[in-house]
């Protein structure tokens, strides 16, 4: 079983109230996150603490990235633009993704629309450096 299928398989079934216990009863399962994957985890999946114990919110449904990766294509715009297409309702996501990167170098910005994102780079020599970053994003999104 996967980590995310463990995860909502261990708060369904018991109470958790604290990140220190679930991760606990993933490392008796076999899985060892650390406390930082454990948290990027819990929010894809839409799991909040809610009423004192960690719950899966039923309206929020994460996207399966690894099923569309096919349709993620990028274009550069020279000389300071990349253009990003993704699959519908994609692009916010991984342009926020990016926005986090703490070392993307030259990044100005981005702008998301619904499949598509436009990246600004402040120096033209720095595009195909913040390609290959939008590039690893993809990747670890599966």
């Amino acid at each position: 079983m996967n980590l995310d299928d463990e995860i909502l398989r261990l708060i369904t079934e018991q109470e958790i109230s604290d990140q220190a216990v679930l991760q606990e009863l993933l490392e008796a399962e076999g899985q060892a996150p650390s406390q930082s994957t454990l948290s990027r985890r819990l929010k894809k999946l839409g799991v909040q603490k809610v009423g004192g114990r960690y719950q899966r919110i039923a309206s929020v449904e994460p996207p399966t990235v690894t099923a569309e990766r096919q349709r993620i294509r990028i274009i550069e715009a020279p000389p300071n633009m990349l253009v990003v297409r993704t699959s519908p309702g994609y692009a916010p996501a991984l342009a926020a993704a990016l926005d986090r990167e703490p070392e993307v170098p030259g990044l100005a910005g981005t702008v998301a629309g619904d499949d598509t994102i436009f990246v600004a780079v402040t120096d033209p020599s720095r595009l195909r450096e913040v390609r290959s970053v939008v590039e690893r994003l993809m990747l670890q999104s599966a």
